[in-house]
């Protein structure tokens, strides 16, 4: 695992929350949607990180 990769996707759903936040109080639509995309884009790229992690335990 590359504690950095980790790192990008723990920021980029930080970044999503804020924004669906600022969406929800500004009633921006397209804030709220953004937001949650960034959220499910960082919950796929942590589950990439677990993949990798995986495969180096099985091959250790």
């Amino acid at each position: 695992m590359s504690l950095e990769d980790r790192a990008k996707a723990t920021a980029k759903n930080v970044e999503g929350k804020a924004q669906e936040a600022l969406g929800n109080v500004t009633g921006d639509p397209k804030d709220k949607a953004e937001g949650k995309a960034k959220q499910a884009e960082s919950e796929v790229r942590h589950g990439v990180e677990d993949v990798k992690d995986n495969v180096k335990k099985e091959l250790k």
